[in-house]
């Protein structure tokens, strides 16, 4: 190559414009931590992966910010939880972000839950009086590691789409990941297999894909009903119910107060354990895998600590 050509090409490139050489990145927006831990686990180098809620925050309730508009202005793919967790937040983000590429339908837009599997569907007339009962079931079904395994194919297929080119890329990003979740899988069936069945009580309904594939087995929740706080009078029945069924384990999500889950295990004698059900909700949850080793190991303790079988 001559020199002349050289210089062609340098000055080529520092005349492009700086976006252009940012579009060769994909700009991915989640709605919460859990999503942007997948998609970065799919999407490697070729993305830049956000999340609006994190890990530590309700994902119910997320106060909204400018800052999350300009995120979504810039998304060429966004990625939300569904099932109306975020009803009550992320709409509006959306549509003040004025971005087509990621309104409800568009091909930017991907609806998490749509292929994995949904519990405590509710049946019936649905009235206020229930509490927030969620009519499309509930959405913490991340807190399956298949379902986390469906959605990363789901991320994976909708990033080829994008880039056809780096197909072989991302699926190649996607298998590595299988492997390391199916290795986790292993590790922490063998670890909860000794307390299969075992009873627990969780604050919100926020384990109920989580104790259904490790065996447990919820009989109670400190909110009296979906995000309605604790009365006296459900507190009294609930002590009663654990006393009468020997329970001694209380699981609580790190965003909600501890003083009636705290004077649950005095009465009862129950380990009262602060489990994180989203990445980042504890400083040692740093993406998708390392959530479950931690809540798995927390959990094991737990249940050894109070003389559990």
């Amino acid at each position: 190559m001559t020199r002349h050509a050289v210089t062609l090409i340098v000055v080529s490139a520092l005349m492009m414009p700086a976006g252009a050489i940012a579009q060769s990145k994909l700009n991915v927006v989640a709605a919460t931590e859990d999503l942007a831990s997948l998609a970065r686990e799919v999407g490697g180098d070729r993305t830049n992966v956000e999340a609006i809620a994190k890990g530590y925050q309700d994902p119910h309730f997320v106060e909204a910010k400018p800052s999350f508009i300009l995120k979504l202005q810039k998304a060429d793919l966004l990625i939300v939880v569904g099932r109306d967790l975020e009803i009550g937040w992320l709409p509006p983000l959306i549509q003040q972000s004025r971005n087509a590429k990621v309104q409800e339908g568009a091909a930017g837009y991907l609806d998490a839950s749509q292929r994995v599997r949904i519990l405590d569907i509710p049946t019936g007339q649905i009235t206020r009086a229930m509490g927030d009962v969620h009519p499309l079931g509930n959405p913490h079904y991340w807190m399956d590691p298949e379902n986390g395994r469906i959605i990363a194919k789901e991320i994976a297929d909708r990033l080829s789409q994008f880039r056809p080119g780096d197909s072989a890329y991302f699926e190649q990003r996607r298998a590595d990941f299988n492997v390391r979740l199916t290795e986790g899988e292993k590790r922490w069936y063998a670890d909860m297999a000794p307390y299969k069945g075992i009873k627990i009580v969780t604050y919100h309904r926020s384990f109920s894909n989580f104790a259904d594939r490790f065996g447990l087995d919820v009989i109670g929740y400190v909110e009296p009903r979906p995000g309605i706080s604790p009365s006296p009078g459900h507190t009294l029945e609930l002590v009663g119910e654990m006393k009468r069924l020997s329970v001694k384990i209380v699981l609580v999500e790190p965003y909600f107060d501890l003083k009636t889950p705290e004077a649950i295990g005095r009465a009862t004698g129950a380990r009262v354990l602060v489990m994180p059900p989203s990445v980042g909700g504890v400083k040692e949850a740093t993406d998708y895998v390392s959530l479950f080793e931690y809540n798995i190991k927390l959990l094991v303790g737990g249940i050894k600590a109070v003389g559990g079988k």
